[in-house]
C-alpha cells in the first residue's frame, strides 16, 4: 500500500516530537552542556581505539568537536551525528545536524516561498515531498575546502539541507547533512536523501 503524505496543512495541532532513522555506525553527540564533553570523549576514544601514537591529533579532533557542537547549539541544534563508518581503511566521513533555527518562526515562509527566497540568494534549491513528513525544501550546496575546520581536508564539502515545516506551529525542522568525501558526494547524498526520508511527525 503506497503511504499517504501528510502535510502541515493535515494536522490541527503541532506534534510533540519528530523521528529519524540513521544508520549504524553513525555516533549521536550530545549538545547537552553538560553531558557534551563526555559524549566528545567516548567518540574520541573510539575513533583513536588502537592508536597511540597521534595524541595531538586526538586532541585536535576533540577541540574542533568542541566548537561545532557549541555553535550547533547555538542555532538551535537538537542532535549532532557524526558517521564512524569505514569503507576498507577510508573513513566515510559525514554529518547530521537537526535543528530548530531560532528565526523560524512564526512567520516561517510555505516551502514554497521559502525556496523562491533562497533560489533568489543563489543557492540550489528544490520543492520535495517527504513520504511522511510532507512538503519540504531541499537544498543543495558545495563549498570550497577550509583545511582549517577540517583538520587538514582539501577537498570540497557538500551539504544537503532540507528545511521541513514543522505542522500547525509555524516553524521549521532542519536537517544539515554535510561529507568533504568529494569522489564519493553523489554516494552520500543519496544516504542523506534516503535518512531524510525516514523523517516522521509523532
Amino acid at each position: 500500500m503506497a503511504s499517504t503524505i501528510r502535510g502541515a496543512e493535515d494536522w490541527s495541532s503541532p506534534p510533540s516530537d519528530y523521528k529519524l532513522v540513521v544508520p549504524q555506525g553513525w555516533f549521536q553527540v550530545s549538545l547537552d552542556p553538560e553531558e557534551r564533553d563526555r559524549s566528545i570523549i567516548a567518540l574520541a576514544e573510539r575513533q583513536f581505539n588502537g592508536v597511540d601514537n597521534a595524541p595531538h591529533i586526538k586532541q585536535r579532533f576533540m577541540r574542533d568537536l568542541q566548537r561545532k557542537t557549541k555553535e550547533a547549539r547555538k542555532v538551535g541544534g537538537l542532535e549532532l551525528y557524526l558517521s564512524t563508518l569505514m569503507l576498507g581503511p577510508l573513513p566515510l566521513a559525514s554529518s547530521l545536524l537537526v535543528s530548530i533555527p531560532p528565526n523560524s518562526g512564526p512567520v516561517t515562509p510555505t516551502a514554497y516561498d521559502l525556496a523562491a527566497a533562497l533560489r533568489q540568494g543563489g543557492r540550489d534549491t528544490g520543492v520535495v515531498e517527504l513520504a511522511s513528513a510532507g512538503t519540504a525544501v531541499r537544498e543543495h550546496k558545495v563549498e570550497l575546502p577550509r583545511p582549517e575546520d577540517q583538520l587538514g581536508n582539501t577537498l570540497s564539502t557538500t551539504t544537503v539541507t532540507y528545511h521541513v515545516p514543522i505542522p500547525a506551529s509555524g516553524h521549521r525542522l532542519m536537517l544539515t547533512f554535510s561529507t568533504p568525501l568529494e569522489p564519493l558526494a553523489p554516494r552520500m547524498v543519496e544516504l542523506f536523501d534516503a535518512v531524510a526520508e525516514t523523517l516522521h511527525w509523532s
